[in-house]
This record gives structure tokens, sequence and C-alpha cells, in this order.
């Protein structure tokens, strides 16, 4: 189901088959970010969401890379890896390029679940930032490359994607596509072709 508040913002909660914690069916993909500066108090729960993912032999392989607008021009070379698709995430105040460690620190053998332990550590971010009633958009449209240099990654990590984190603001500031997006209702495939209960 859909709802609009007064401020014509935007809240989607999934309708689900089976009970879920409220958080998880508020959070959805936004992408009308407000410019309005995020309290740092805020940002540093986000990522503290993050510190207490679960992750293989406690490795913790997740490492933000976080731009601000109190840096302006620093936050402008980290919105210049982004392409033309998520020129909408270029209000933000906040864009962080997650990256993750390849290899086992004590062994320095190679993970292979450093994606999945990324992957758990951003969605921590995702509930905690509609928690302190912000919203969150990963992107995977950037450049890599560019990426590479503009955050000067060092050997051994790679870079997994780009988050926008910021206030919510009316959908009407979006280009048509994405105003329409903002409109449909959340949807998952049925919980009878993504788990297989063996009796």
């Amino acid at each position: 189901m859909n709802g609009k508040n007064n401020n014509d913002l935007i809240t989607k909660i999934a309708h689900t088959d089976f009970p879920i914690h409220k958080l998880i069916a508020r959070r959805w993909s936004a992408r009308a970010f407000s410019t309005k500066k995020v309290e740092k108090l805020k940002l540093f729960s986000i990522l503290e969401a993050a510190r207490w993912a679960p992750s293989s032999r406690n490795e913790q392989p997740w490492r933000y890379i976080v731009f601000t607008d109190d840096n302006l021009e620093r936050l402008d070379k980290a919105r210049s890896v982004l392409l033309e698709i998520n020129n909408y995430a270029k209000r933000a105040p906040i864009l962080i390029c997650a990256i993750t460690k390849k290899t086992y620190s004590d062994t320095g053998i190679y993970n292979k679940l450093h994606f999945h332990d990324l992957g758990a550590a951003n969605e921590n971010m995702f509930l905690e930032s509609f928690n302190q009633g912000l919203i969150m958009h990963e992107m995977g449209g950037f450049d890599r490359d560019k990426a590479k240099k503009v955050f000067n990654i060092p050997d051994g990590y790679e870079i997994g994607i780009m988050i926008a984190i910021g206030y919510q603001d009316s959908h009407k500031i979006l280009p048509e596509r994405y105003r329409e997006k903002a409109n449909f209702p959340r949807e998952r495939k049925p919980l009878s072709e993504i788990a297989f209960l063996e009796e």
C-alpha cells in the first residue's frame, strides 16, 4: 500500500503474506532526496548499524568512504563518478562509496563471502536510515574505473556500490520516469518461488 503525508512525501508499506517488522515493511529505495543537512549523530548511528552486521569469521570486510555537504568540494568529486541515470542522487547531502576487503586478514586467503558480508552491512544501514527518518538508495550506476581513482581504492579492496542518504523530498522533483516509479506499489516474488520447505 502506498500513502502520502501532508508534505507530499511517499511512504510504501509492503503488503506481506506473513507478519514482519514494520521497519522492514516500510523500507524502500526512494530517490527524491532533499538537500537538507543530515545531523552527524544520525549518520554515525547508520554507520554504527553497519558495524554490527554479521560476517564470515567476523572479518567485517566492509569499508565506507563517506562524503557529506560539510565539504562540498569532496562531495562534488564523489558525485562526479555517478552516471547520468543516477543524477537524482546528486541532491543527497551524503554519498558513500562502499568497498570490501577481498581476503581474510589472518591468512590472506580469498574471502568468497566478502560481497555477501558487505550486503549484510548495507542492509543494516538501510534499515537504520529509515529508523532515523531518512531515506537511502544504493546505486550500481557509476564509473568504477573513475571511482577507483577518485576514492584512491587500495589493492586488495573492491568497490561494491555507491550509496546516497538524506531526507526525503517531494517525488515531483524527479524526472518523469522516476515520478511514475515512485507511485508503483512494492512487489516481490511469492514466497513459494524463493523458499522451499523440505518436510
